[in-house]
């Protein structure tokens, strides 16, 4: 055989090697994404065109994005900023600018706490009691398995419905059906927490078993345990103490409550942790500034000096507490403005919309917003509601000392130490067990449900918290199935601080545990919850009283847990307060 052929031959595989290395060769582009004054944002979503791939900017504002392509398009999305798409080049360093929404542009998304997919929006209306506000709920109803069956909610450490409830029960008085918050009610006690696998952030459990309140229906629970974090290793904190000192704050259960709540706080603080205190009031201004936890006189003095006085700046406070704690940001710390009022901001920014976006775009450090709530006749609950699930928080509501010992010292990994965001639960019923469903609280105020670009935001999870969430579900048994499974549960979340997704996935098998059998933990649930549906007057539960509820609580109720014990009190006052003058709701009569 000649050369020649030989030669052309083994250049031809050359040049086919070659076009296959080059055909398959990896491009990267790298760069920033910051905002018009220069500061990084991370947890920018970066959706890559050729590939419909979707990246994070790190806690930096930096990525790395690798591609068979030496240039590529994305779109750049970040809640609060304006959305544009950019060339990304593998030959240079790419540096992208966000640009805020206009507070007189594009609207400001409205946050869903639940979302049955492919559901069509409710209708708008509005609720409010005296002086006090409540965002106006829609309760969820049945929704029928066959045309919807997923539905995801998030789940959050919210506690602040339960202890307003006992305010008004206190009192005497009837509660206010917005006021109501189901999930609320359940964070608020201790519903056994069940330790996560080793390496895992969460635990999940779920049981099924008899509806007490509807005897053809089913009660399917899921426990969320989140990990503990370890004390002896909790992140240094930075932490500025936002105190409402207008003159509505000067009544004995408001400033003066407060200012109790944050010397308990105080003596609990480390040397590695340092307190700041902005005040607004009559003036906006630093009152202290960063001091270490190991100086608990000079803190404790500061706070003994406060005084009420003045008008209620709150937008300007929020804004001065959020430089405050940028100029002393911890990186890798736990940095948190802790806001403290009874929610009457009436100089500044007043809606809900102006405070929600003003909170959006000061969130992307990590800094993260404890609401404090406390105060009645004037008292917000909307607006703190919506500070809180907005900057990455929870909400708390103060009606007493004891309750603010509860959050500020025994809770106080649980109110300021997350170890995830965004958090959802998303469940997926099988069409040929379940006919239709309903979620037992996480109910969306009816303007979100009204408006089609609401959004479903996933909630913060502190350290050790245990929630029990409640489906009550109209099953059907397709015996031509074998399947044993009647649904999918997925939770999904990330790491405080960081923009990689995770999660955890569970299916649920058909089994019922009849209730007198289930963990006290889980009848305990089910008395709370029905305790909140007959207060909110649900339709769902019209034939049950607050005589049921005790018959389900009762037998598991700890004598050495205050909350427990309080719980049946408040049951009494219930009954006093919803029977008198009108048809006795209390009668019992529910299977058990």
């Amino acid at each position: 055989m000649s050369k020649r052929p030989l030669l052309k031959t083994a250049c031809a595989i050359v040049i086919m090697v070659l076009s296959c290395i080059a055909a398959s060769a990896q491009y990267y582009f790298r760069g920033e994404v910051k905002d018009e004054t220069q500061r990084p944002l991370s947890n920018v979503k970066m959706m890559l065109h050729s590939t419909g791939y979707l990246y994070y900017s790190g806690t930096y504002g930096g990525f790395g994005i690798t591609s068979a392509n030496r240039t590529d398009t994305a779109t750049l999305t970040l809640e609060g900023y304006r959305t544009c798409t950019v060339v990304l080049d593998s030959r240079i360093e790419n540096q992208f600018t966000l640009r805020l929404i206009s507070p007189k542009g594009s609207q400001q998304q409205k946050r869903l706490i639940s979302l049955t997919r492919g559901l069509k929006p409710g209708e708008k209306s509005t609720f409010s009691i005296g002086e006090e506000t409540y965002s106006n709920l829609l309760e969820n109803t049945f929704t029928e398995t066959k045309r919807y069956p997923a539905t995801d909610f998030a789940i959050s450490t919210d506690k602040a419905a339960y202890s307003n409830i006992r305010r008004f029960l206190n009192m005497g008085s009837t509660v206010p059906h917005d006021a109501v918050r189901i999930e609320e009610m359940l964070n608020y006690f201790d519903l056994g927490h069940t330790d996560p696998s080793p390496g895992e952030v969460f635990s999940v459990e779920s049981k099924l078993s008899e509806c007490p309140w509807k005897s053809d229906n089913h009660l399917f629970f899921i426990k969320t345990s989140a990990r503990k974090l370890d004390l002896a290793q909790l992140p240094p904190s930075n932490l500025v103490f936002l105190i409402d000192v207008s003159g509505s704050m000067e009544m004995p259960n408001r400033l003066p409550l407060l200012k109790s709540a944050f010397k308990l706080m105080v003596n609990n603080l480390r040397a590695t942790d340092t307190v700041s205190i902005v005040i607004y009031g009559g003036s906006v201004g630093v009152w202290l500034n960063p001091t270490s936890g190991a100086d608990k006189a000079r803190i404790h003095q500061a706070i003994e000096e406060l005084e009420p006085g003045g008008a209620t700046a709150g937008e300007s406070g929020i804004r001065t507490a959020y430089r405050v704690a940028k100029a002393h940001y911890i990186a890798n710390g736990n940095n948190r403005v802790i806001l403290a009022t009874d929610g009457d901001f009436n100089v500044g920014q007043t809606s809900e919309e102006d405070l929600e976006r003003l909170i959006t775009q000061h969130r992307q450090l990590g800094i993260y917003l404890t609401c404090l709530g406390v105060g009645m006749g004037n008292y917000k609950d909307s607006k703190l509601e919506v500070l809180a699930k907005k900057g990455n928080g929870n909400f708390s509501y103060l009606d007493d000392e004891r309750e603010a010992e509860k959050v500020l010292v025994k809770e106080l990994t649980q109110t300021m130490y997350a170890v995830a965001d965004d958090a959802l639960l998303h469940v997926n019923f099988h069409e040929d067990k379940v006919k239709s469903y309903r979620l037992i609280g996480f109910d969306n105020k009816v303007t979100a449900m009204s408006d089609t670009s609401s959004v479903l935001e996933g909630g913060e999870i502190g350290s050790g918290h245990t929630q029990i969430a409640i489906f009550e579900v109209e099953r059907i048994i397709d015996s031509t199935n074998p399947s044993n499974y009647f649904a999918d549960i997925e939770l999904t979340y990330k790491k405080p601080n960081d923009s990689i997704p995770l999660k955890y996935e569970k299916k649920v098998d058909c089994s019922v545990t009849p209730l007198i059998e289930l963990p006290a933990s889980y009848r305990f649930a089910t008395g709370v919850a029905l305790f909140g549906s007959i207060l909110k007057e649900s339709r769902f539960t019209k034939n049950a009283g607050f005589i049921d509820v005790q018959a389900i609580v009762q037998p598991v109720i700890s004598q050495d847990d205050y909350l427990q014990r309080e719980f049946i009190a408040l049951l009494e006052k219930a009954k006093k307060i919803y029977t008198k003058g009108k048809p006795s709701r209390s009668r019992g009569g529910l299977r058990q």
